[in-house]
């Protein structure tokens, strides 16, 4: 691809749900080839299928690209193709009066009972009938007979495809509205794109949307057909069967910068076999053409690992300020002070924002939320007698980590137990759970009184049950 200002991108999603990962990616490569290029990324939002659309979900599409660092300085628009209807109305208009478009009165049983097949194409019945617009009239394009149309593709070189094998295609619908094929030309035309790059389902569309420029007296682009997304058993991405709305992910707590630098990896690999590339880096290596046009995984676990390493590179002040909006929905109040003391143990810890929640719930309820399966783990003999000595042990303890530490290891090698073993009921009579944060760090926040009063809690119980 070459460097040029006059490089024109657009990312033309329509608002008829969330916003998908594959259409975050294919915006991301839109913005980065448009900032390599110093050329412009156009946004359109495609909305001309009234009966799906919602305003939510347009202002959904905005705030996901500002999200993922794409405010509005950073796009053209956005433009709504329904603003467009009069010119995609004198489009049709023309082609038809130049003889590149004829109206067709055909249904689909008529079409099915002429060819007996109900999967072949249009068969050109209305191409010489000389209809004119009326009730039940759609406008077809009428498609070359002979040659070729060749679609320059970045990615898949030039695909060639016999233009007698691509069928009269409707342009605009019996009730005068257009169809997404055209409506899409005119307006590519219309603000002067030079590079369409989207997923790889619309190249058979390629064709004929060229022949369309082509009808139209433009320049057809150069387009790119990134390769589809998959899950795990190598199923395209579905919103019916898999998580796949941006929303989901940032509600989850990843950050935009992860999403950013994973979603770039889909496809597509920097130099040196990086998987954490800064996005500075990402902008000045990408291209187009190296993008692979095999099917990307979608691998939730990788982007987890990606998200962790980005939370883990935050200063700890960012970290607090990212992990509050989740901690304000938690069922306790947070005292941020104490939580910038458990901030530095929890960053090392969580994958997503969100599991700050169950990392650090224990710090801020009256009792600690005890797992049942992690209780019956960890209270086996000689748990009892390794919680009364712990009780022993901290009552008259300098609170600081490493003293807590070193005398319930004293208490543990009374029992002939390491320190593993050892602090596992002590743990769960804390916080409640097998897993979580450093322990001894944990108590010197927590403070003596409350962690006493939990591990005498835990004895009572273990004594009543006994």
């Amino acid at each position: 691809m070459s460097s040029t200002s006059s490089l024109r991108v657009r990312f033309a999603p329509s608002p008829t749900g969330m916003f998908h990962v594959g259409g975050a990616r294919s915006a991301l490569f839109n913005w980065v080839m448009a900032k390599q290029s110093g050329g412009t990324l156009v946004l359109r939002i495609e909305d001309t299928d009234a009966s799906r659309n919602s305003p939510e979900w347009t202002e959904g599409i905005i705030r996901a690209l500002a999200w993922l660092g794409m405010d509005g300085k950073e796009y053209e628009g956005p433009y709504f193709q329904s603003a467009n209807a009069e010119k995609h109305a004198e489009a049709a208009e023309r082609l038809r009066d130049a003889g590149r478009a004829y109206y067709c009165d055909c249904s689909r049983e008529a079409i099915v009972a002429r060819t007996g097949d109900q999967h072949k194409g249009y068969d050109g019945f209305c191409r010489d009938r000389g209809l004119d617009a009326g009730p039940g009239r759609a406008l077809r394009f009428r498609t070359p007979d002979e040659g070729q149309t060749t679609v320059v593709d970045l990615l898949r070189g030039k695909p060639v495809f016999e233009n007698a094998v691509l069928e009269d295609f409707v342009i605009a619908r019996a009730d005068g509205s257009v169809t997404f094929l055209l409506a899409n030309a005119v307006d590519d035309i219309s603000q002067g794109i030079t590079h369409v790059v989207r997923g790889e389902e619309h190249l058979s569309n390629a064709p004929k949307q060229q022949l369309l420029w082509e009808a139209l007296g433009a320049e057809p682009p150069v387009w790119a057909h990134v390769p589809v997304i998959v899950n795990e058993k190598r199923q395209k991405l579905s919103k019916r069967r898999d998580k796949v709305a941006l929303e989901d992910y940032r509600a989850e707590g990843y950050l935009p910068e992860a999403m950013r630098n994973y979603l770039m990896l889909l496809g597509w690999a920097p130099s040196g076999d990086r998987e954490i590339v800064p996005w500075e880096v990402i902008v000045e290596e990408f291209r187009i053409e190296d993008v692979n046009t095999s099917p990307a995984f979608f691998d939730v676990k990788k982007l987890r690992a990606i998200n962790g390493e980005y939370i883990r590179a935050l200063p700890v002040e960012k970290f607090v300020a990212e992990c509050l909006p989740f901690l304000e929905e938690a069922p306790f109040d947070v005292d941020v002070s104490v939580f910038a003391q458990l901030a530095p143990l929890a960053q090392t810890r969580v994958a997503v924002l969100s599991e700050i929640v169950q990392m650090v719930d224990f710090a801020f309820l009256d009792e600690p939320p005890i797992d049942e399966q992690s209780w019956k783990k960890a209270m086996k003999e000689p748990a009892a007698a390794i919680l009364a000595g712990a009780e022993a042990a901290y009552r008259d303890a300098p609170w600081k980590a490493d003293e807590l530490k070193t005398r319930l290891e004293a208490v543990g090698a009374e029992h002939g137990l390491k320190l593993g073993k050892t602090q596992a009921p002590v743990r769960v009579a804390v916080t409640g759970r097998t897993v979580g944060l450093p322990l001894f760090e944990s108590l010197e926040i927590l403070g003596r009184d409350r962690t006493l009063t939990r591990i005498a809690a835990a004895r009572a119980r273990l004594e009543a049950a006994s």
